[in-house]
């Protein structure tokens, strides 16, 4: 699939609009801070330690230079250079045409099986919904995009299928997790309760969470294959298609020897990532390292010489030029919050409203200032060192569980990731896939609001039965 320039100037616009109005806040908001220690060597907020500051209030020259500061920001830095990579890698990869000869080899299968054709995207959604609950998934799904993109219009599906599959079903994962230790290990860690406990509740939660997730993208999968017009993606993705160069997958006859060389040194290295992250502690850098190495390696087995490797990385690379301006201005509009010290004024307002209501309420109010706080802080293990030292002795208070916190931290923090412009992340994926923000905004919020339901009525049991 050609990788087509960014044309939403709305999702510009959109994040332009954001920063003044987070901007103008820091003019309102009275500044404030809490104090910080460190614990379990991570820096966490001291409960009880906030106090007001001088303020900071951010001006036209901060507007205007946060965006180059989120280039500079360490963690979108790093991010934008992994999509530069993965993006030069993965055009490496198509340039050797293996990834054609894969998706016409599932496109003829699934043609031929009606079982393969009902449950591909469960299973595949499955998979990913795993990868968020164990390891925590999340910019682990970029190079997924690439994949997943052209393997549904192949079959007849959308762009926002192809997105929906890897980065909903990571994302549903994430949230329902039950051994993630970038949300829950920290979580319970500070909330000083034993790491990863309560596993029996949080494996239903995962089953729940990510049946919504896998009924609600195979409905609209279903419809759009019956009808591709209802696609708000249709214009573009038959231009996309158009793009894909596949012949009539009816008249495959098979990968050939150096197809499957290729296919079988990406799907090594994609393991190797799995094993990289749950054992070694691998991050940005180290997965982008091994994605500058494969596209090298596919490269050669596939038969291309320096010049083609290296042409079709710098036009991988440049084609996502865009979606590195996308992940800069999420940052700045972080920027600009944290330096107009506004967001500890804000929790230390929302974590008030949580006391005086019954224990119930109190853990959905948890819920719904963690999902507001991740507006300002899109990191599960920052929002968790910033919210779990206050809520976890705030919900001894207000008889919640610890556990309930850490539940009602996870849920705020993964499902609105899904949605946020703020998130780098979600942000790269749209613009990897030049999908609007305000277009997949309004696709979602049904799932959203599907989520917020569920989230609701979970946090209910543990209350009932006493879960410690």
């Amino acid at each position: 699939m050609k990788l087509t320039k960014l044309k939403a100037p709305n999702t510009f616009l959109i994040m332009f609009i954001i920063l003044v109005i987070v901007a103008a806040m820091t003019w309102v908001i009275p500044a404030g801070e809490f104090e910080r220690t460190e614990k379990n060597g991570r820096e966490v907020v001291e409960n009880g330690t906030f106090h007001e500051v001088e303020k900071n209030p951010q001006n036209i020259d901060d507007l205007l230079t946060a965006p180059v500061r989120g280039f500079a920001d360490p963690d979108g830095a790093l991010i934008i250079g992994l999509v530069l990579i993965v993006g030069g890698a993965f055009t490496v990869f198509q340039k050797t045409e293996a990834v054609d000869s894969a998706i016409k080899s599932i496109a003829k299968a699934h043609s031929k099986s009606s079982l393969l054709q009902k449950m591909l995207i469960p299973i595949l959604m499955i998979i990913f919904s795993l990868a968020g609950a164990v390891f925590g998934m999340s910019e682990e799904v970029i190079p997924f995009i690439l994949i997943m993109i052209p393997l549904a219009l192949t079959l007849g599906y959308d762009t926002v299928t192809g997105v929906a599959i890897p980065f909903i079903g990571a994302g549903a994962g994430f949230a329902g997790a039950f051994i993630n230790p970038f949300t829950i290990g920290i979580a319970q860690g500070i909330a000083d309760i034993p790491l990863f406990s309560g596993m029996e509740y949080r494996i239903l939660v995962w089953i729940i969470v990510t049946s919504i997730a896998i009924i609600f993208v195979m409905r609209y999968a279903r419809r759009v294959k019956a009808n591709p017009k209802l696609s708000f993606m249709y214009e573009k993705d038959q231009e996309k298609k158009k793009d894909l160069h596949l012949k009539q997958f009816e008249e495959f006859e098979g990968i050939d020897r150096t197809h499957k060389i290729v296919l079988g040194i990406f799907l090594a290295g994609l393991l190797l990532l799995v094993v990289g992250v749950l054992n070694f502690g691998w991050y940005i850098e180290e997965i982008s390292g091994l994605f500058l190495a494969l596209g090298i390696i596919v490269g050669f087995a596939g038969k291309l010489s320096i010049k083609e490797i290296t042409d079709a990385f710098v036009k991988g690379a440049k084609d996502l030029i865009p979606t590195g301006l996308i992940i800069a201005s999420a940052r700045a509009i972080l920027i600009v919050a944290e330096d107009g010290r506004i967001i500890d004024t804000i929790l230390n307002y929302l974590s008030s409203l949580v006391e005086g209501v019954h224990p119930i309420i109190s853990a959905q109010l948890m819920f719904f200032v963690q999902s507001f706080l991740n507006f300002f802080v899109p990191s599960g293990s920052g929002q968790a060192a910033l919210t779990m030292p206050i809520m976890a002795p705030l919900s001894d208070l207000v008889e919640v569980s610890r556990q309930t916190a850490v539940l009602a931290f996870q849920f705020g923090d993964g499902f609105s990731n899904l949605i946020i412009p703020t998130s780098a992340v979600t942000m790269g994926i749209l613009a990897l896939a030049d999908i609007p923000w305000e277009k997949w905004a309004k696709w979602i919020f049904p799932l959203i609001l599907l989520f917020t339901v569920a989230s609701m009525l979970l946090l209910i049991p543990p209350f009932i039965f006493g879960w410690n």
